[in-house]
């Protein structure tokens, strides 16, 4: 049954009289705000990406980077002046230009890709307060998929981790509201809120029939990206849980901890499990720790100014020591940059499973009245060119995520010691010498690490037969 009201002729008519000159002003408005992308860019993200020395507040010029003017496609300003027209006149609410022109941008930059994004003021300041440290929220990063929002990753020792919010959670609502083809943008915002107030969530997780509903309490997110300890002697492992603009620095600092507090290293485990990317000039320096030479990284756009490349310094601190990097469907972006250049120049074993696979870096634009519009401007290319979009990095050892149980000792089971009149063994230990033997306590056990965390006592185990088998080789070659 057709439901168009009976005046729709009117309307259409008086619609009709308007266009002309509602065009003209959607001409004056498209030509004007393409006059701005003449004047700066901001950062860059893979997650932002930066100039060389350069923080997220400089701008980068977009000089030559405009390509040949094409004319407006009339019919089609034509278009969208009529369907704003339609709006403005037959919505039941009557709403502002400046609002539905708002609602038009946004709508134009979400059809392009889940990152590329209208940025008011508001959002611009959120944005550089995820790149430099320091936010109001859950501690949560979101994306979008089939038109719901898609945990990427929680933040380390966050609200959402302590929940036990997981890569991969679909967010269906938000304080009861559905958040069914929400922008991911509206989403975030209604996510963050004051630190000690409370936000109801609903998710839905593979292989759980329910839905789960939470209430957690939001903080302010200030947690180091960089975290270290030793598990064991000659062991360390080192967690970046976001690349953010003090990464690479935090990260030469644990490296040089590290070696102050214990000495050269046999092995050293990199987590980027469920790292959801961050500042691409981070991630170079990150990579450039372990590296001294080399292409790390390169990224391939429309303007010549998208195009980067970035290639590690002579310097080492890591000092070559044995390495494998954790892996998982969480990392994205910047992580992927670093397990990408790690793995293709052969310094270390990734381990795990598939990442994320966003290969694509986004750029701020600056539009008037502090606004902007993040745009996708480049792809990143690994230095062996493998564009990790859509595919991700794929670990050289695949190692699922699990738990797992010690089997305790069985009771009567004995060795030949044990054994009355046994012939006594050149390198015996007596039980009451052994019991009496000094421990070494390591700050993250070995019990906890198999209990725990699987992929990471895998990791550990491959990092003490590499060092078996070097000491071997060492031994063979001193010999006589």
């Amino acid at each position: 049954m057709d439901s168009t009201p009976m005046n729709s002729r009117h309307t259409s008519k008086q619609m009709i009289n308007t266009l002309p000159d509602l065009t003209a002003l959607t001409i004056a408005l498209i030509m004007s705000t393409a006059l701005l992308f003449h004047g700066n860019s901001h950062a860059q993200e893979p997650g932002l990406q930066q100039a060389q020395g350069q923080g997220p507040e400089q701008a980068l010029p977009l000089q030559q980077q405009a390509p040949t003017a094409r004319p407006l496609p009339i019919d089609e300003v034509r278009l969208f002046a009529e369907a704003l027209e339609s709006i403005r006149s037959a919505y039941v609410q009557e709403i502002d230009d400046k609002t539905l022109i708002n609602y038009a941008i946004r709508g134009m930059l979400a059809g392009l890709d889940p990152h590329s994004a209208y940025l008011s003021a508001d959002d611009y300041n959120v944005l550089q307060q995820n790149t430099e440290g320091g936010f109001g929220g859950l501690g949560i990063e979101v994306g979008e998929e089939d038109g719901y929002i898609k945990v990427v990753t929680p933040i380390d020792d966050s609200p959402a981790a302590r929940a036990g919010i997981m890569p991969g959670d679909l967010i269906v609502e938000i304080n009861g509201r559905p958040v069914r083809d929400m922008l991911v943008n509206d989403a975030v915002e209604q996510l963050r809120g004051e630190p000690g107030s409370t936000v109801r969530i609903t998710l839905m997780r593979e292989n759980e029939p329910e839905p789960i509903d939470l209430t957690l309490t939001r903080e302010v997110i200030t947690a180091s990206s960089v975290r270290h300890n030793m598990l064991e002697p000659g062991y360390a492992y080192l967690r970046i849980s976001q690349f953010r603009v003090n990464t690479g620095e935090e990260t030469l600092k644990a490296l040089a901890d590290i070696k102050a507090d214990n000495g050269p290293l046999k092995g050293l485990i990199l987590d980027l499990r469920n790292n959801p990317g961050g500042v691409l000039q981070a991630s170079v320096e990150v990579a450039d720790a372990f590296l001294a030479e080399g292409q790390i990284v390169y990224t391939d756009g429309r303007f010549a100014d998208s195009d980067s490349n970035f290639y590690a310094t002579p310097e080492d601190p890591s000092e070559g020591v044995p390495l494998v990097v954790l892996i998982n469907t969480g990392s994205a972006s910047a992580a992927e940059i670093v397990a990408g250049a790690l793995q293709d120049h052969g310094r270390a074993v990734i381990m795990g499973t598939r990442s994320f696979g966003k290969g694509s870096v986004q750029t701020v634009l600056p539009l008037n009245n502090e606004r902007a519009i993040k745009l996708t401007t480049s792809l990143y290319f690994t230095p062996d060119g493998r564009s990790i979009q859509a595919f991700g990095i794929v670990p050289d050892i695949m190692v699922d995520e699990a738990l797992v149980t010690r089997v305790t000792n069985r009771r009567g089971v004995y060795s030949e010691r044990d054994l009355e009149g046994h012939l006594p063994g050149i390198n015996e230990v007596s039980t009451e010498e052994e019991n009496a033997a000094p421990t070494v306590n390591a700050i993250t056990s070995a019990e906890q690490v198999v209990v725990s965390d699987y992929q990471l006592n895998e990791a550990l185990n491959l990092l003490k037969g590499w060092n078996i088998m070097e000491s071997g080789r060492q031994r063979t070659q001193a010999a006589p």
